[in-house]
């Protein structure tokens, strides 16, 4: 279903492009400004090709989480999709699944025993709140692999990034390399070798920040409906809400008890002439493409920002009035701004003043996340359990930090 509404928003937008094409040349061809009808019928298309390229997104994010469930069946069936799993595994994902849908207190010893050899200590303030147990226990393999799966679905540049996954918390010293401004040398005949300037190592400690997906409220009734999957619904859901909110701190985290965001120390490559504080011109995307080293204008390059900037960019014109966007040709393929692939991430800043509202880069050279392998879930039986609910609480572990700050520059807004 999501392949055919997907389809379908393509066509849509592709046509609606077409037609507001048609619209400029006509204009262009006579040499004069658009009448009031054809400027009508601009808006109006307009719309329609903002609500289509909203659906293209929804619909493309829709297909990443549908691929995610149908490994999730061929793992659960002993396939390649996920490795065949071992009876531990299976008991295991099973009292789990019965923890959450009747809690600890219903269940016999054999799964309490089960539940209690993967039971976390967190040293967090959700604490305070009245679970089962002081702590919460490791969430199955299966409900993992779904859950970090759709953190970055909804992560914004977690698609893009480098990612390395730990099994452990514990600090994890990662290298930072400047070595752009260096080179090697031609030798003669009995020519000796000679030092050249020192690489330019940096670093920093990854560490495992807590993120919490905040309390989640349940009805007792649709925990206990065998027709609904409870795993797939509540993975999805706090990898969600985990996924918006490190989205957020990727981008403009301040690296204090959470990552460093790509912009936090960001070199700006082209600043907005005086006026700007809305607009951007073709000038300034060719001036901040080429504000990047060379070696880092590869395939992985892409731009990064908010989907009200796209807004702003879809109108630009090349210096022969070619526009610089270029719609989703087909399914799987990028839409372009300037014919560079791009990714929204609604965690950028909107055009305004002083913003940095892009990015352009190798997103993978220029950033790492790191996840640790162990998310922790709660339930919390007491809390609301006269309004027949019960409440989950889920942490994930994560940090992220620039690894490489040549390989990515952003395009800033005047003050005024």
């Amino acid at each position: 279903m999501s392949a055919q509404l997907l389809r379908r928003a393509i066509e849509t937008q592709n046509r609606t492009w077409n037609a507001m094409q048609e619209i400029r040349a006509a204009a262009d061809r006579e040499g004069r400004d658009l009448t009031a009808e054809e400027r009508q019928a601009w808006d109006r298309a307009e719309e329609e090709l903002s609500v289509a390229s909203g659906d293209i997104e929804r619909f493309e994010r829709a297909a990443r989480l549908d691929e995610i469930d149908r490994d999730e069946v061929v793992s659960a069936r002993g396939g390649n999709g996920g490795g065949e799993q071992t009876e531990a595994d299976v008991r295991y994902a099973a009292a789990f699944r019965r923890y959450l849908t009747y809690g600890m207190s219903r269940l016999d010893s054999e799964d309490r025993d089960l539940l209690m050899g993967a039971h976390v200590e967190l040293d967090t303030r959700a604490q305070t709140s009245a679970s089962d147990v002081a702590g919460g226990f490791l969430v199955p393999d299966s409900f993992w692999d779904r859950m970090t799966e759709v953190m970055k679905a909804f992560g914004g540049i977690a698609a893009y990034a480098e990612t390395i996954t730990t099994g452990t918390g514990a600090d994890l010293p990662w290298v930072t390399l400047d070595d752009t401004g260096n080179e090697g040398e031609f030798l003669g005949e009995n020519d000796d070798v000679t030092e050249g300037p020192d690489l330019k190592f940096g670093g920093r400690k990854l560490k495992a920040h807590i993120v919490s997906s905040r309390m989640v409220k349940w009805p007792f009734a649709l925990l206990q409906d065998a027709a609904v999957d409870v795993d797939g619904l509540m993975s999805r859901k706090l990898g969600e809400r985990i996924g918006r909110r490190t989205a957020r701190a990727w981008i403009t985290g301040t690296g204090v008890e959470q990552p460093e965001g790509l912009l936090t120390n960001a070199v700006v490559g082209k600043t907005g002439a005086a006026g700007q504080v809305t607009a951007v011109t073709y000038d300034d995307l060719v001036d901040l493409e080429h504000s990047v080293d060379p070696a880092y204008r590869n395939s992985n390059s892409r731009y990064v920002f908010h989907d009200q900037t796209l807004k702003v960019l879809r109108k630009l014109k090349d210096a022969d009035q070619r526009p610089l966007w270029i719609p989703v040709p087909a399914a799987g393929m990028p839409a372009t701004i300037n014919g560079r692939p791009y990714a929204i991430d609604n965690s950028m800043p909107v055009p305004a003043a002083n913003a940095q509202s892009i990015v352009y880069g190798d997103i993978r050279s220029a950033y790492v996340i790191r996840i640790v392998k162990g998310i922790t879930l709660m339930r919390l039986n007491e809390r609301y359990a006269e309004k027949l609910q019960a409440a989950f609480l889920s942490f994930a572990r994560t940090d992220g930090c620039v690894q490489d700050r040549n390989a990515y520059r952003t395009y800033q807004h005047p003050a005024a």
